[in-house]
């Protein structure tokens, strides 16, 4: 965060990254400069949520790898990292190398982004499926494509679940919407089927593919 006063005094609050030249301590979380010169800094500790590792624990379960991209430094995010058994670390990351991270990853396989911080939008924005939640900043939750309620970290798991079920069922619509027409339309053309008939072929069609997406209420997650 840059700001600048009537008087031309130049603030400058942020990581190490902006007193660099003004110290060689870079075991804190945000420094304040003033003029090229130090004023103090602050340090803060993240409260890892309970369920974390639980969530991370399933995600390897299922052969999905985890990535950390924090804008915290190594030294906190490495002993997360290893702490939780996510796969891989980047810390002190802009966000534009998040973003430009989220890019790269995206031309392997499909990305699901979890943020909620302002920093976070531009990535959440660019991965396949961005995941906020109801408690994170506004320019979050507009960004993402899914925000998980009541407490959504534990949440995630569940969704993942039925994303894929719902996935699934949309296959197998395609595969009966598909079977009715490539049956029923030679056998139209030849005129083995009545107009009426037709008729109840294809309605009878549409309510196998409304029987079978009501099935999702009834799915078992896992």
């Amino acid at each position: 965060m840059r700001a600048e006063t009537k008087t031309g005094d130049v603030y400058w609050m942020g990581s190490h990254k902006v007193a660099a030249g003004l110290t060689a301590d870079d075991t804190h979380n945000s420094y304040l400069v003033c003029n090229d010169r130090l004023l103090g800094w602050i340090d803060l500790a993240d409260e890892v949520r309970p369920e974390a590792a639980d969530v991370v624990g399933y995600f390897r379960g299922k052969g999905i790898r985890t990535v950390l991209l924090s804008g915290d430094r190594p030294a906190a995010c490495i002993p997360l990292g290893q702490q939780l058994g996510i796969d891989e670390v980047y810390a002190g990351q802009t966000p534009q190398q998040k973003l430009a991270k989220i890019e790269q990853l995206n031309m392997i396989s499909p990305v699901a982004m979890v943020g909620d911080g302002i920093n976070d939008a531009p990535a959440l924005a660019k991965a396949t499926v961005g995941i906020s939640m109801s408690d994170a900043s506004q320019l979050a939750m507009q960004t993402a494509d899914l925000v998980l309620v009541n407490q959504g970290l534990k949440n995630l798991p569940a969704a993942l679940s039925l994303g894929r079920k719902t996935f699934h069922t949309i296959r197998e619509n395609l595969f009966w919407a598909f079977f009715y027409n490539i049956v029923a339309i030679p056998v139209a053309a030849t005129g083995l089927l009545s107009p009426t008939l037709a008729a109840g072929v294809m309605g009878l069609s549409d309510v196998v593919l409304a029987v079978n997406s009501v099935r999702l209420f009834v799915r078992k997650l896992d």
